[in-house]
């Protein structure tokens, strides 16, 4: 999933002393209900008009810890509240010692939410939280679920809950249909934000699609930005283009793929303003030559788009279109259309303002050769696979990544899929471009080696550690012994999230890594010889760390025991297949903190330990 490579603010831990299991709750003190002194409360409100100021969770967090004043100050003053993990605090917790928030991000399943790994069911249930959340927030404004199962009764509740409500964005998450988005639409009349992204609707079916789009109101809107490119379906085109003329505050675009370039015309033609335009399906439909300069000459008005995204099902006679908006662009997402390198190349040319660039692995080596020359200030780079089985050709390498090392020097962000590559590649990589703060590799298949030499990978991935010395997310791939992970051990002092696939040689490697990185706080392991002695090894960190995810290792029911016996504050939870014992191996593990205890919505297949 495209956005499932996109963690928000996931590189941002909050935490505190007594309430340190708690992302973003804070800590410190005993909050209590002893009376205030009338010379202290004074001297809050002086603080409380001080901390107002202050927007940065890891400040406020830190603030929090001083002393029980500066604690009810920070308490009373939150108005953005950050879960990373539903689980990790009850809702009725939150929202007692946080009583004026207006805006709420909430994360539920683990990363690795995919039906393989996370079967369905699993929890994340928004409802809890929601029951806690409407009698306490009544001037709440802003919701954000990320991998969270959200069912049509709890849209309509915050409809009616929430009578300022404006602001609602679902990414990765489940259960609701157009039933429950056309409540949103229809009630809540000061709607600024409705962003749907990469979410799986019940109502897949054209037959059981309500027609949505036609519930906002007649009147003028205040929608700033729509988003439902996720949303299969077909719906009322002309509903939307109404939508779209009476709303001129909106910025933000994105389309599914039932719109075609001569609907996108039309669109655009309504809403010259966005900024933003995620095209849905790149193609004519049954428009003839006038259509096309229609297309161009929309383009060439909207002055104001920097950001372009969408392009499914695309036909590439058409993307000259585009051309005259290209200079202007700092964000391109190609993710989705498959294109080569010829197709693409005379799009690229004119992108020389680029920043974030999203693409297939078909723009092959060829393709990132004319992003290396033309786009100089690119800060963030996704290299996405069209074929992710191990058995794909791929095509992208080693040459491309080096091309790109070479030309975009100010790189920030890669996450580049392949089949093959060097250490040579990844050496250059890391000298050239020092400010990487994310590096994500994914050498597709187990246990390939440098394509040149044989050699593990080993070098590339320790030269990334030692000369990135602002990275805090990491992913390592390809043939890896313990070496790799030793030296991100010794020199990985900032990573916070660590991902790791078929590496390591031994439970050394996971020792190397947790008893060096001690700044970690997510930790994926996939498909590597990790055993129960590697796992035993941190106890003296998971306390510290916000999850610990491992399948396909050598784990056994027994030492995963062990573990909750000896941390009996952690979530131990086995994801079994109902016919595991003490004596077998454990599949998936995933232990995370948390101030509650277990959960009491586990399903069958999950076991706490």
């Amino acid at each position: 999933m495209r956005e499932e490579a996109s963690e928000m603010s996931e590189d941002e831990e909050a935490g505190g002393a007594k309430e340190r299991w708690a992302p973003d709750l804070g800590g410190g003190g005993e909050g209590g209900g002893s009376a205030v002194p009338f010379s202290d409360r004074v001297l809050e409100i002086v603080l409380e008009n001080v901390l107002q100021f202050l927007t940065s969770r890891r400040d406020r967090n830190a603030a929090s810890l001083v002393c029980r004043s500066w604690y009810r100050a920070e308490a009373q003053t939150r108005r953005d509240l950050f879960i990373g993990n539903c689980y990790a605090v009850a809702p009725r917790r939150a929202t007692e010692r946080f009583r004026g928030v207006r805006s709420i991000v909430l994360k539920g399943k683990p990363r690795f939410a995919d039906f393989s790994l996370v079967p369905y069911g699993w929890g994340a249930h928004f409802s809890s939280w929601l029951f806690a959340m409407a009698p306490v927030y009544p001037w709440l404004e802003r919701i954000c679920l990320k991998r969270m199962t959200i069912a049509d009764d709890d849209l309509s509740r915050i409809a009616h809950s929430f009578p300022l409500f404006k602001d609602l964005t679902l990414i990765c998450c489940d259960g609701f249909s157009t039933v429950g988005l056309a409540i949103i639409a229809d009630k809540c009349r000061h709607l600024r934000v409705l962003d749907l992204i990469e979410d799986y609707l019940e109502d897949e079916d054209d037959d059981e699609v309500v027609d949505w789009i036609s519930r906002f109101p007649e009147t003028t809107t205040s929608l700033e930005s729509l988003v439902f490119d996720c949303v299969a379906g077909a719906f009322n085109f002309e509903a939307l283009e109404a939508l779209v003329a009476r709303s001129p505050g909106l910025r933000r675009l994105r389309v599914n793929h039932h719109v075609t370039l001569e609907q996108l015309r039309r669109l655009m033609a309504r809403a010259p303003q966005l900024t933003h335009l995620g095209t849905g399906a790149f193609r004519s439909g049954s428009v003839g030559a006038e259509a096309e300069l229609d297309l161009t000459s929309s383009f060439a008005a909207s002055k104001s788009l920097v950001c372009l995204s969408g392009f499914r099902e695309v036909e590439p006679e058409y993307l000259p279109a585009i051309y005259l908006v290209c200079a202007n662009l700092t964000s391109l997402n190609f993710s989705f259309a498959n294109l080569t390198a010829e197709e693409l190349k005379p799009v690229i040319q004119h992108c020389r303002n680029l920043r974030t660039f999203w693409v297939l692995d078909t723009v092959g080596d060829e393709g990132l050769l004319a992003v290396s020359q033309a786009c100089r200030d690119l800060r963030e780079l996704r290299v996405f696979p069209l074929d992710a089985t191990e058995d794909s050709e791929g095509s992208v390498s080693d040459i491309g990544l080096q091309a790109i090392s070479e030309g975009c020097r100010k790189l920030q962000s890669i996450l580049y899929f392949c089949q093959q590559m060097t250490n040579a590649a990844v050496i250059a990589m890391s000298k050239n471009c020092p400010d990487l703060v994310v590096f994500r590799l994914c050498i597709m298949g187990r246990h390939r080696p440098d394509r040149i030499t044989g050699e593990p990978m080993d070098e590339g991935f320790g030269a990334i550690v030692m000369n990135c010395k602002k990275l805090t997310r990491l992913s390592v791939s390809g043939l890896l012994t313990d070496k790799a992970l030793a030296y991100i051990g010794k020199y990985g002092k900032l990573v916070r999230t660590l991902s790791v696939a078929f590496a390591g040689n031994s439970d050394l490697g996971l020792r190397y890594v947790l008893e060096g990185c001690s700044g970690l706080q997510k930790l994926e392991i996939r498909d590597s010889p990790f055993s129960d002695s590697a796992l035993l090894c941190g106890v003296h960190h998971y306390y510290n760390m916000r999850f610990l995810w491992m399948n396909s290792c050598k784990l056994s029911m027994r030492g995963c025991k062990d573990v909750a016996e000896r941390l009996p504050n952690l979530i131990v939870e086995v994801i079994t297949d109902g016919t595991t014992n003490d004596a077998e191996e454990v599949e998936r593990l995933y232990m995370y903190r948390s101030l509650e205890g277990p959960r009491n919505d586990a399903p069958p297949f999950v076991k706490i330990l």
